[in-house]
């Protein structure tokens, strides 16, 4: 599952992907410095891998992941070519939801492409080329569909859903606020190809001082007004701040997070925000080998979590069992889970939860 970190130049995409990443990529004060994605796959922090690691002492330990791409700078014009727009759109058309990283600070060293800070205009330049983008998609859907209704009059439905969805887009809008009307509507409306429609995460990058007073950064304030809107969530964040704390050693880390009142690193809620708007939740399974979290989608039953591990899993699926994490935790061992009766013996049917600690039984 991929993430697209996107916005408008020097507004701090690279270096909040080398602080996810450490993977280096170039910062510069100048726009462009990204031209091809930089790519990168961050381990999801998770407490509860810790505690089942101490728990069963295993040889290996592996997390959730999620994939980071570092996408060019945008600019006016984009959906008609300017800059590196049919790059940048392309490359977000291939992610499954876009972290929108938006300048909340001033500096005179830091060149704004715009003149000046100003958060809802910044957003304001992104979100229209994404809109034009999608409204030239849209048109061709609906000439393609008034082709087909010649001789399909089911088709009308999807035809009158698109008009009003064009119409919802001309007025500035993005297909997230988009409502439909009908099951049939919105089985259609998830089957289109639209940019404006991906989950999006905000991240007002800010200096350090203004991150340390969010709650009272005027620009902030206003982002998180825009992302109520737009039925997303804004998180603060100071980029430059958390290159430096993912620099230092794990036992440097510690006393640094606590001088700045910090109880841990702002980009593992970045991680952990973007996990789950992806709409994915983890299970574990865990032994002497390997304790691993596995990615699933929210919904997704228990023969399918089991083919995640091996496809024999699910072919030859019987049962699973299992405890939740909560129980676990809370009880310390397996066996006094059991004897508290948290262990469960699931079906086919059974629709698996976050934190579910599993062992599945096949046979083929």
């Amino acid at each position: 599952m991929k993430m697209g970190i996107v916005g408008l130049p020097n507004v701090g995409k690279s270096t909040l992907f080398n602080a996810l990443t450490d993977a280096g990529a170039g910062a510069a004060n100048y726009p462009f410095c990204t031209i091809d994605p930089n790519v990168g796959v961050v381990a999801v922090p998770d407490n509860r891998l810790d505690f089942l690691t101490e728990l069963y002492k295993p040889k290996k330990t592996t997390p959730a992941t999620v994939e980071f791409l570092d996408i060019a700078g945008l600019v006016r014009g984009a959906s008609r070519g300017e800059g590196l727009g049919n790059k940048f759109l392309g490359h977000i058309r291939s992610v499954d939801a876009i972290i929108h990283v938006v300048r909340c600070f001033d500096s005179t060293d830091i060149t704004h492409v715009e003149g000046k800070t100003d958060p809802l205009r910044d957003i304001s330049i992104v979100e229209t080329e994404l809109v034009l983008s999608d409204l030239e998609y849209l048109e061709r859907q609906i000439d393609r569909l008034k082709v087909a209704l010649k001789g399909d009059k089911t088709l009308k439905t999807k035809l009158d859903m698109l008009e009003r969805l064009h119409e919802h887009l001309d007025k500035a809008n993005s297909a997230r606020t988009f409502e439909t009307t009908s099951i049939v509507e919105e089985e259609y409306f998830s089957s289109l190809e639209l940019l404006t429609r991906k989950p999006i995460l905000y991240v007002a990058n800010m200096d350090i001082d203004g991150f340390l007073n969010f709650s009272e950064n005027p620009y902030f304030q206003s982002l998180l007004k825009h992302s109520e809107k737009e039925r997303a969530e804004a998180l603060p964040i100071c980029a430059k701040l958390e290159e430096e704390i993912m620099a230092l050693d794990e036992e440097d880390r510690k006393p640094f997070l606590e001088d700045m009142q910090l109880t841990e690193p702002g980009l593992y809620r970045v991680i952990r925000k973007s996990y789950a708007l992806l709409g994915l939740i983890s299970f574990f399974t865990a032994g002497e080998t390997e304790v691993r979290a596995w990615t699933i989608r929210k919904g997704t039953r228990a023969p399918q979590a089991a083919g995640k591990i091996h496809s024999d899993f699910e072919r030859g699926f019987i049962r699973a069992e299992i405890i939740s994490y909560e129980d676990l935790y809370r009880e310390g061992s397996v066996a006094r889970a059991r004897e508290k009766g948290h262990y469960r013996l699931e079906g086919k049917e059974y629709v698996m939860k976050d934190g579910d600690v599993t062992l599945f039984r096949f046979n083929v």
